[in-house]
């Protein structure tokens, strides 16, 4: 049976389009995908992202379990500091991505919905001596408030200085009315912020945020705007762009890979990798002709199959398809012409500099 999010019966009242989704029932649009998205490019949106799972690490050893875990430098993490990273197998596939976020005497891992029991159950598999598990995901409400008009939003209900939070780095504190752990981080390239709070605080802190922000053009978004927003941002999505199959260097996460931080799984793996050279690599393409790119397709250069489609759409403020693939190594160069094949017809696309669309300001 699916579950519910705290804040199920405000979506309802806003009469959003409600799907299952990794397990839970979540609002898949309240308006339209189009208005949504542009919502949160010209002024600010607002997301439930509940859905997503959260463990806490405790004990002596609790960084050098996350050390061995993942595959970025945890520490290398401040207090206050979050991290993008990763946890694969030992061949160099990819468990998930995720975030760590260390406060001061513990850890957090924020892991994707719908592999929340899978990525639990490899942790615990692996556990340290020294470590201790907790995983928090029922029990925690994750608002996430993106655009450029989010601090200007949030501002008026916190104490903290919000512009004093850096990308990628967050506080404990109070937000209408509520204590809170409050991130500068987000899934939409914008300026935002996700707000971590209890499951008792959750509607009633949606209903202030969108009393507060109704003046400045904010709404509540849905799952299907988070989608076309972070592929407009080139941003992977854990089973369509990224998965046990693939591995972080061709997925072009070879920025938070680090090889030379000593032990951790999959590392030999993707050493062996690096070294003989990757084969395919995840690109990003723009359609030249019409034609809605879609998860599968097939992608061609001439009369050769060279890869497929992981994500695509139509691009809300380009308005142009646009898609993400694995391709053959010497057909990744931006520039170099495809074709990507629909309904059996081949309609022509090229490989372009991601991310797709530059918020103003970044």
């Amino acid at each position: 049976m699916a579950k519910k999010t705290s804040l199920y019966d405000e979506h309802v009242r806003l009469g959003a389009k409600i799907v299952e989704f990794a397990g839970y029932l979540m609002p898949i649009q309240y308006t339209s995908i189009l208005q949504e998205h542009r919502s949160v490019r010209t002024a600010a949106g607002m997301f439930d992202v509940s859905h997503m799972g959260e463990f806490i690490f405790r004990g002596p050893e609790a960084e050098k379990f996350l050390q061995y875990m993942t595959i970025n430098d945890v520490s290398r993490l401040a207090v206050g500091q979050a991290q993008y990273s990763a946890m694969c197998y030992d061949h160099g596939g990819i468990v998930d991505d995720l975030l760590v976020y260390r406060y001061a005497d513990h850890y957090m891992m924020v892991v994707n919905a719908a592999n929340i029991e899978k990525d639990w159950n490899w942790l615990v598999e692996h556990k340290f001596e020294g470590v201790e598990l907790a995983n928090i995901s029922d029990d925690v409400t994750l608002i996430a408030v993106q655009g450029p008009r989010s601090l200007e939003i949030l501002q008026p209900l916190t104490p903290v200085d919000l512009s004093q939070i850096r990308f990628y780095h967050f506080v404990e504190g109070e937000l209408a009315g509520f204590h809170m752990t409050i991130s500068r981080t987000g899934y939409t390239g914008e300026l935002g912020f996700e707000l971590y709070m209890s499951n008792e605080a959750g509607p009633t802190v949606w209903r202030k945020l969108l009393e507060a922000g109704e003046p400045y053009g904010l709404v509540p978004v849905g799952l299907g705007a988070r989608d076309t927003l972070r592929l407009e941002m080139k941003y992977c999505l854990y089973g369509n762009d990224i998965d046990e199959t693939t591995n972080p260097l061709e997925a072009g996460l070879g920025w938070i890979t680090k090889l030379k931080k000593g032990d951790f799984i999959g590392r030999e793996a993707l050493i062996r990798a690096k070294e003989e050279g990757i084969r395919r690599k995840l690109i990003g393409f723009r359609m030249e002709g019409q034609g809605f790119p879609r998860h599968g397709y097939k992608i061609f250069h001439g009369e050769e199959e060279i890869g497929y489609v992981t994500s695509g759409t139509i691009s809300p403020m380009l308005n142009v398809g646009i898609g993400m693939g694995y391709v053959e190594k010497p057909y990744s160069e931006v520039g170099t012409e495809l074709e990507i094949e629909i309904r059996k017809k081949r309609v022509p696309a090229v490989v372009v500099e991601t991310p797709f669309y530059r918020p103003e300001g970044t």
